[in-house]
């Protein structure tokens, strides 16, 4: 039951990450991913073979929470006005709009309990899971985007604010090896480690809030 709930919410999320990228892009004069098509909410248009697909249901049956991406949005930071700390605002606008919806459904749900006489149990009850789940996903895809290794959206911001041999440097090894050492993280379980401290911290806060 909970994958049916998980899945939406999942697919929705790294669908506006996304989306957050081209529209970053887009208002610093890169219209790449417009000419392109993919700046849309249309999550046809986003679907990645192994990051919307296999990496989910890889972390379904690892028993992991469940996060993934969509395909990346085309981006020529060559049309920015200053392309590597432009791109560094590019990469942070996608895990910001994770967080953003992260904040939206504690404050739903911060709503639900100040009206709850307002509602039967059973309906509060969904109406929270769906939103706690939300919530959860969201802190997580932020968290994960920001491990600082490229293509991660952490790699790239680290990429932007280096200097400019030490960022040659962390690109060429990284752009090479990134997605392999991504990889053998997710499929070790070693990516929890660096996942879950940062993420329950996130939670617990927003858990407080709610209280």
């Amino acid at each position: 039951m909970e994958v049916i709930v998980y899945i939406p919410i999942l697919f929705f999320s790294i669908v506006l990450h996304e989306f957050a990228h081209g529209m970053a892009a887009f208002r610093l004069g890169d219209d790449t991913a417009y000419l392109s098509g993919r700046l849309t909410l249309n999550p046809l248009h986003h679907v990645d073979l192994v990051g919307t697909l296999l990496v989910p249901a890889l972390c379904w049956v690892m028993g992991l929470p469940l996060f993934g991406w969509a395909k990346p949005v085309p981006i020529n930071p060559l049309r920015m006005p200053s392309p590597r700390r432009d791109m560094g605002k590019v990469a942070f606008a996608g895990p910001a709009v994770n967080l953003l919806l992260a904040v939206v459904c504690v404050l739903i749900m911060k709503i639900f309990i100040v009206a709850q006489a307002s509602f039967s149990p059973e309906v509060l009850q969904q109406l929270f899971l769906f939103l706690q789940y939300g919530m959860f996903i969201n802190v997580f895809l932020a968290v994960f985007n920001l491990i600082p290794i490229p293509p991660l959206d952490g790699g790239r911001i680290v990429t932007a604010l280096l200097p400019v041999r030490a960022a040659l440097r962390y690109e060429g090894f990284f752009g090479r090896y990134g997605m392999f050492v991504v990889l053998a993280l997710i499929l070790t379980g070693g990516v929890k480690y660096i996942l879950l401290p940062p993420t329950l911290l996130l939670v617990g806060l927003f858990s407080k809030f709610l209280m």
